[in-house]
């Protein structure tokens, strides 16, 4: 059986989304929404990522999803059975919602680690590159991510469902998450509880030190809130998007291969081979001497120093009370 593709009819469909706010943000108000060099950027390398895209994803489904799945899912006596002895799953209604879960499940591990492990992240900063947040921001991806995602969700194949479900699956993911990239639309209410939303999706993008690294999911919220990532929008924060690394440049090339760059410069400051190897896959920010820190340890530290600041100010307080001057609430 075979289906189209729901991003063949996304991209019109995101370009004319992108003009319509574009036209809304200059005509009411927020005319710093869009930049037009930063836009520009940012349409060039989803031109780039959908032409290389369709060729990597057509020969991911050809030899790898095809080839997995018919190792794993041989035809025995007319019928698709999978080595661990079940029948191959078939295209019924729950089979569908089933594969989304499952590709909803594997979304959230491969954002994830596009985050935690450096050499993942020097693709992906791609997409967080831009200071700007906006639909056109939502296009702006990395050209070499394609080139490992399929290896994320081979395992789906594996268990049964068939390659082609798949891939409409990873569309729906695509359509979804290019429509989260607005500031246009509040929080909705007790959506909130399981969905992932435009706000939540804000906070992903932030470079707030308390922001970073939350709310990795796709379509749902629920596995950020089980594994511990998500972070809820906090209307007091004036959130500040992009990365602490950027590429400070519209060039696409640099844009796409900054990150490696300095991948190898921080290789370049040991001679230790553990040390090179943790700068390449370990994650964003480690160093072998402290100079430089993740955002765990980052977040750790901001944690500890939230803490101890009202233990010390009530410490303060009673000495200056104990030496009889009077103090102010």
């Amino acid at each position: 059986m075979e289906f189209t593709n729901p991003l063949v009819y996304g991209v019109p469909v995101f370009l004319g989304m992108i003009l319509l706010e574009l036209t809304y943000s200059k005509t009411h108000g927020q005319k710093d929404l869009y930049q037009w060099k930063d836009l520009t950027s940012s349409l060039l390398l989803g031109i780039g990522s959908a032409v290389l895209g369709a060729l990597v994803k057509t020969i991911a489904v050809i030899l790898i999803f095809n080839f997995v799945y018919e190792i794993f899912n041989p035809v025995v006596d007319g019928v698709r059975m999978n080595i661990f002895g079940y029948e191959s799953f078939g295209y019924a209604w729950y089979v569908w919602i089933l594969c989304m879960l499952a590709d909803d499940f594997t979304y959230y591990w491969f954002h994830r680690q596009n985050h935690m492990v450096r050499f993942f992240w020097a693709a992906h900063i791609v997409h967080h590159s831009s200071d700007n947040f906006n639909l056109g921001t939502a296009i702006r991806n990395g050209w070499f991510t394609i080139l490992y995602k399929p290896f994320f969700y081979v395992w789906i194949v594996m268990i049964g469902f068939p390659p082609e479900m798949l891939v409409v699956c990873l569309g729906i993911e695509a359509l979804w998450q290019f429509q989260l990239h607005s500031q246009y639309i509040p929080k909705l209410g007790i959506f909130e509880k399981f969905i992932n939303t435009h706000t939540m999706h804000q906070v992903h993008h932030a470079r707030n030190l308390e922001y970073m690294d939350k709310n990795h999911g796709g379509i749902l919220n629920i596995f950020d809130r089980i594994f511990g990532t998500w972070k809820e929008y906090d209307e007091n924060i004036d959130i500040e998007y992009g990365v602490s690394t950027p590429p400070n440049s519209y060039n696409l090339w640099v844009i796409l291969s900054h990150e490696y760059k300095n991948i190898w410069e921080d290789t370049k400051k040991s001679r230790n081979w553990r040390h090179k190897f943790m700068y390449v896959f370990g994650p964003p920010g480690w160093s072998h001497d402290g100079s430089t820190k993740t955002v765990k340890e980052m977040q750790k530290e901001l944690m500890e120093s939230q803490k101890l600041k009202p233990a010390a100010t009530v410490v303060r307080k009673k000495s200056v009370i104990e030496k009889g001057v009077a103090v102010e609430n």
